[in-house]
């Protein structure tokens, strides 16, 4: 009998670690999809900001004749 109650003892130790490692990495996990977000809605507006700049320029990357190499 004792055998039994080592045996699940260290069955609920190792539960106990194996709660707290998932529990880690969901919190990983929505902390990264927070970052990634932020970084999504950053190129968003990177992109929206370069081509604004490009229509206020008058510079249009596809009128202009294709470099001399081609």
């Amino acid at each position: 009998m004792d055998n039994l109650e080592q045996r699940l003892t260290e069955l609920e130790v190792r539960l106990t670690f194996i709660d707290d490692t998932v529990l880690g990495l969901a919190n990983a996990d929505g902390e990264q999809s927070m970052r990634i977000a932020t970084l999504e809605r950053l190129v968003h507006d990177l992109r929206s900001e370069l081509a604004s700049l490009r229509l206020g320029q008058g510079h249009d990357p596809h009128s202009e004749p294709p470099p001399p190499h081609y």
